[in-house]
């Protein structure tokens, strides 16, 4: 992104929105609908029933989770490029835990890509015992997937509270995206430490708590989609950085 172009840190941000609006969508369809329409928490052979009886339901639900660390990749060098101009060291730190929790998360949807296969694979046993350890290796997939895509989103909310300060800093986004973004980071922290290390705290704060983050990325996203960035403020910056 040079300093000389107006309208570059417009056009970074209107795609970076974009970018951010699929993210959020495939998100929403793939855990929100997908997840919870056939994942049924404590019970095996039940989840395994319904993954089977809609196989194409599951297949667009790991597609779009894929789809989701694919669109962060440059969604990531773009956040990396407009916040720069605030603090160098501080859009590389935010770089590095994002590129950490991207690295998680992809590996995490190994997990769920396993699932079918596994429960595709009934006629290698005898039922219904077989069907039954079928059934218990697809879960272990799902809840490895869950343990790794916590700890992806640990990382993730460091993202959030260093980009939410730099956009407070910034003065070419407003104050108030950089308050709620850091607030989604610490729901983020919050929600998944609970989740990984205290259960039942996890149960009553989930899923009330992840409202932080839904409100502060999905108003960061619309920003950057609807108004993009003040191109001058954003030149003076980067001018007076440079």
């Amino acid at each position: 992104m040079s300093t000389t172009s107006d309208s570059s840190p417009w056009r970074y941000a209107r795609l970076g929105g974009a970018l951010y609006l699929v993210i959020i969508l495939c998100g929403a369809f793939a855990e929100g609908l997908v997840m919870n329409r056939l994942v049924v928490s404590g019970d095996a052979v039940a989840t395994a029933h319904n993954i089977l009886a809609a196989p194409m339901l599951w297949r667009l639900g790991v597609a779009a989770n894929v789809l989701v660390v694919l669109c962060a990749v440059p969604l990531l060098w773009i956040e990396y490029r407009l916040l720069q101009p605030v603090s160098k060291s501080l859009a590389q730190l935010s770089l590095l835990f994002n590129g950490v929790s991207l690295a998680v998360e992809a590996v995490s949807k190994v997990f769920l890509l396993l699932v079918l296969p596994i429960l595709a694979s009934t006629s290698a046993l005898p039922a219904p015992t077989g069907f039954g350890q079928l059934a218990l290796l697809a879960n272990l997939a799902l809840k490895s997937h869950d343990i790794a895509f916590n700890i992806a989103l640990l990382f993730f909310g460091g993202t959030c509270l260093v980009n939410g300060y730099l956009i407070f800093q910034s003065g070419y986004f407003p104050r108030v995206l950089g308050v709620l973004l850091q607030m989604a980071g610490a729901g983020y922290l919050v929600a998944c430490t609970a989740a990984l290390f205290a259960p039942a705290l996890a149960a009553v704060l989930l899923p009330a708590i992840l409202l932080l983050p839904l409100v502060g990325e999905l108003s960061f996203c619309l920003w950057l989609l609807l108004k993009g960035v003040n191109r001058a403020q954003w030149q003076a910056r980067a001018v007076g950085s440079a």
